[in-house]
């Protein structure tokens, strides 16, 4: 069986390109990119792979028996549309399988929830394909937050609108494990698992990032519209409503979901003892 996985030149395609080569061998994973140039250093064949392209997409998919899907950046409007796209053109190349990288999130009342609801609109055309499918939900990555942490000492604290809600937070290497597993293994057919490890609030967040880096940040509490106006001040109307949408849902309990991680993974989600451990180990 040959795999493709598109979005390979982004974050998260990468790091299922390498987790599905390490399963099945680099000879059997094509990686499909828009800028097939940024994916060449994984080693494995790399094709065009435009979500605004379907000639190409359909071209590119051929001979392969497999497909993971990254959800797409753009407008959700713009994304179910091109989503669309890579379904049908799976389906002409005679692809048998489609593997979709959704999200959680709150489906209603936030800034967030047009995105999670194109998700949900490109999930049940996966489902209604007539292909084999999967599908995994991710948590929110937690790598952003250890990239700021600079910033975050900069400013002593953490501060956002979460509150007290608990989020499923995960990492790209540990989803990137369970979607090798999701594209190789039947028994994940036609299910849809939560990718997540182990439920955190953002003052326990702190706390690990303090572990970690030898820092003291605190957690304050922001209203969402306080948040809000500052996401949109350094990052501007669109993404910085959406950030704060993503954490008003953790405020409102949407990302206190129970994680599938296991069932998908084999195994169980890194520990964040584990995680940030190792981070405190590289910081030393």
């Amino acid at each position: 069986m040959r795999i493709a996985v598109t979005a390979a030149g982004g974050q998260l395609g990468a790091e299922i390109v390498k987790a599905t080569t390490e399963v099945v061998g680099k000879d059997r994973v094509v990686g499909l990119a828009r800028t097939p140039g940024k994916a060449k250093s994984l080693g494995v064949e790399v094709r065009p792979g435009d979500y605004d392209s379907p000639k190409d997409l359909e071209s590119s998919l051929q001979g392969t028996e497999a497909l993971l899907i990254v959800s797409g950046m753009d407008a959700p409007e713009k994304r179910i549309e091109q989503h669309r796209n890579v379904i049908e053109a799976a389906r002409k190349a005679g692809v048998r399988k489609i593997v979709y990288t959704s999200i959680q999130g709150a489906e209603e009342d936030t800034a967030f929830s047009p995105i999670v609801q194109s998700n949900r609109t490109t999930e049940e055309h996966v489902r209604q394909s007539g292909l084999q499918w999967a599908i995994g939900r991710n948590g929110i990555y937690i790598e952003p937050d250890v990239e700021y942490v600079e910033t975050y000492v900069q400013r002593g604290e953490i501060a956002n609108c979460a509150d007290n809600g608990r989020c499923g937070y995960t990492t790209r290497p540990e989803l990137a494990y369970a979607y090798a597993r999701m594209l190789t293994e039947s028994k994940h057919d036609g299910q849809v698992y939560n990718l997540h490890g182990a439920l955190i609030t953002q003052q326990q967040l702190a706390g690990y990032l303090n572990e970690a880096f030898g820092t003291d940040l605190k957690y304050r509490a922001l209203s969402v519209a306080e948040y809000r106006q500052e996401r949109v001040a350094e990052l501007g109307e669109f993404m910085g409503s959406v950030i704060a949408g993503i954490y008003e849902g953790i405020r409102s309990g949407a990302l206190d979901n129970e994680s599938h991680f296991a069932a998908a993974a084999g195994r169980d989600h890194q520990s964040w003892a584990a995680y940030f451990g190792a981070l405190r180990a590289c910081a030393g």
